[in-house]
């Protein structure tokens, strides 16, 4: 018995989407794939107020990466990500408490910025250091592009400066970051 080329067609999507499916219950790992998409800021327009949601964008972009290090901490058994976790608890603060002086001072702003979503990494298991990897890696491109898009439309020193630093930290971070996922993931 013949099968028709559209039943055939038909079959293979539809087992591709059941796949798909299943892997985002069975493994947080797929879920992760979206959060690269959903997460991007667009600062708008280069206007008198690109620097503030600059500002309160990238504080909600420090927030998120204390969630995600809280809970690499809670959770981790590799002494390098528990450092990395505990670096990133004790420096992120420092940098919101800047940013937001710099709303205060040069806006008058003085409303507090809720914490950008960041994917739940579940419990540890073999592969919760590879999710934390992922996630942090996603989170520092997300920053370059929100840093790279202020350089075009700021002004201000500041926060060319900031931008510039945040760039270079960011992107020597993802480095080390997916060396770390090399070792430890990639056989």
């Amino acid at each position: 018995m013949k099968i028709s080329r559209f039943l055939t067609i038909s079959l293979v999507i539809v087992a591709f989407v059941i796949g798909i499916g299943a892997g985002y219950l069975i493994a947080p790992e797929y879920a992760m794939a979206g959060y690269e998409t959903k997460q991007m800021v667009d600062l708008g327009k280069a206007d008198k107020y690109v620097d503030l949601r600059y500002l309160n964008a990238m504080i909600a972009h420090h927030e998120g990466a204390i969630i995600l290090a809280q809970q690499a901490k809670e959770k981790t058994q590799r002494p390098e990500i528990k450092k990395l976790a505990e670096d990133i608890l004790a420096g992120e603060p420092l940098a919101i408490t800047e940013l937001y002086q710099w709303k205060k001072d040069w806006y008058k702003d003085i409303r507090k910025v809720d914490a950008k979503a960041v994917p739940n990494l579940g419990e540890y298991d073999e592969n919760f250091d590879l999710r934390f990897l992922n996630a942090l890696i996603t989170h520092h491109e997300e920053g370059i592009v929100m840093a790279k898009e202020v350089r075009l439309k700021s002004t201000r020193a500041e926060v060319l400066n900031n931008a510039d630093s945040f760039i270079e930290y960011l992107s020597n971070g993802i480095t080390m970051l997916k060396e770390w996922r090399t070792e430890w993931y990639v056989k």
